[in-house]
């Protein structure tokens, strides 16, 4: 059987800088109508950036939603009509101040289908070349180097939490046979 349901009305309740907030009714395949909230995303990238030792460079910064301080990949929102790839380029280049040698493309993943329509494209780094950090005026952070299998030992003690990082890690390490 094919699942699906069929927007029915739509009403954005909300407009802010980076989501939208929509209020639907669709109806589902039995015919029962049902509210149905979307917060609508850009999307984004989140980039795994590996040196040549094999450590990850991640960034720590302050969350403002989940009010502490998190260990995450590199990652940005995309601008308008702007490819993943060369985000990912960007952001990389923003953050960590490095430009890669070779880009991997590791898929695509929905952060949160319940409500949320964003696409986070995932990318491996590699082949680094260090330069200069230009952050936005918005961003406060710090790049540390990490051994992946240490990053594996926080995945697992649930201490890196961030969804983007945790799979972004996991496909990357499997992407090199580590």
């Amino acid at each position: 059987m094919d699942f699906f349901e069929k927007q029915v009305e739509t009403k954005t309740v909300y407009r802010g800088l980076i989501v939208n907030i929509r209020s639907d009714v669709a109806e589902i395949q039995n015919g029962n109508r049902v509210p149905r909230e979307v917060v609508e995303h850009p999307g984004g990238v989140g980039i795994v950036p590996v040196t040549a030792d094999n450590k990850v460079l991640m960034v720590r910064q302050y969350r403002y939603p989940m009010e502490e301080e998190l260990l995450e990949i590199p990652a940005g929102k995309l601008d308008e009509c702007e490819e993943p790839v060369d985000c990912a380029i960007r952001e990389l280049s923003e953050e960590t101040g490095c430009t890669a040698g070779r880009i991997v493309d590791l898929g695509a993943i929905y952060p949160s289908p319940g409500f949320c329509k964003e696409t986070l494209f995932l990318f491996l780094a590699l082949d680094l070349q260090e330069g200069a950090m230009h952050l936005d005026d918005d961003e406060l952070l710090s790049v540390e180097a990490v051994e992946i299998s240490e990053l594996m030992e926080l995945i697992m003690a649930n201490k890196l939490p961030d969804a983007k990082s945790i799979i972004g890690i996991m496909k990357a390490k499997e992407y090199l046979g580590l």
